[in-house]
């Protein structure tokens, strides 16, 4: 773990462009930015949506204080992107990497850009999530620019997240825990700090060209034992386990979006959870410097905070 996590790379002068900063990550990020005294651009689709959830301008509000904000649609006129970066010297693009082409084609030339992916990429079903990091990615790297794309595996203890709260919701109302395969595929999440982390530290990293790097959690567990690692954060008593197939629990999970008191859980969920989801942080320790916390601790972090 580094020495300070929320001051990775020291302060600059400088603003950095957020794109997405009423996000999850977006605003934790915007939080490390100011507390380092970085100025923060804010970069978002809606205005009203960063009032209510995200970083206020000028105060504390939400999340981070940001020195102005600039409203531009990733996925709308080009001309409104292109003024919202017009100024822009380093930008952290925490919106879908799909976008990363926009961003680039808007971008001055000389600002270098770090932008979040996912190790989605690396699935054995591709879909349109995952299609979309590996587009974003090749933009970046064929672009030559300055900069990297970080891909995250899942990510927990951020304001609002939902992979850890969404299934400690889930475990409060199921007597029995039912998982694929016997929930032994490999998961190795990481946390909100450490992404955040590793984006300051790619921010400031001094590379002349483009980069791809995973990071994710110190540790690869089973997901029999992440659930239970999570019960025992939330405070929730044991559950037995019980193996079933994969397509039973995909037909059980089309009618959660009809238990209200239920989180909505989508068939390709359950087909993920049978592949092993687990990475070599090395290349992560040694480009960017840092080490990522350990799962209980995170998962302690994570819970105490709510």
């Amino acid at each position: 773990m580094s020495a300070d996590r929320d001051t990775a790379g020291g302060g600059s002068a400088a603003p950095v462009h957020v794109i997405g900063a009423s996000g999850r990550s977006g605003r934790a990020i915007c939080a490390a930015l100011a507390a380092q005294g970085t100025p923060v651009v804010a970069v978002v689709r809606n205005a009203a949506r960063l009032a209510a959830n995200g970083p206020g301008t000028g105060s504390a509000g939400a999340g981070a204080p940001v020195a102005q904000v600039r409203v531009a649609d990733l996925t709308g006129p080009q001309a409104a992107l292109q003024a919202a970066l017009a100024d822009a010297s380093r930008i952290i693009c925490t919106a879908h990497a799909r976008h990363i082409p926009a961003v680039l084609k808007a971008a001055p030339a000389h600002a270098r850009l770090i932008g979040l992916g996912s190790t989605r990429k690396f699935t054995r079903w591709p879909d349109a999530h995952g299609n979309g990091v590996l587009l974003g990615e090749r933009a970046l790297l064929e672009s030559g620019r300055p900069g990297a794309i970080l891909h995250p595996s899942m990510i927990y203890g951020a304001q609002g997240e939902n992979n850890v709260q969404r299934l400690a919701a889930l475990l409060r109302w199921l007597p029995v825990v039912p998982l694929p395969g016997g929930g032994r595929a490999l998961v190795q999440p990481i946390w909100q700090g450490d992404v955040t982390a590793c984006v300051l530290a790619a921010l400031n990293a001094p590379w002349s060209g483009p980069r791809s790097i995973v990071i994710a959690g110190r540790d690869a567990v089973s997901y029999k034992q992440f659930v239970t690692l999570v019960g025992q954060a939330a405070g929730l008593r044991p559950r037995p386990f019980v193996s079933l197939p994969v397509a039973l629990l995909q037909l059980a999970a089309r009618v959660t979006p009809f238990i209200p008191f239920l989180p909505r859980i989508g068939a390709d969920e359950i087909r993920r959870l049978m592949e092993d989801k687990a990475f070599d942080i090395a290349p992560m320790r040694e480009s960017l410097g840092i080490t990522p916390i350990g799962l209980e601790d995170g998962l302690a972090r994570t819970f105490q905070s709510r």
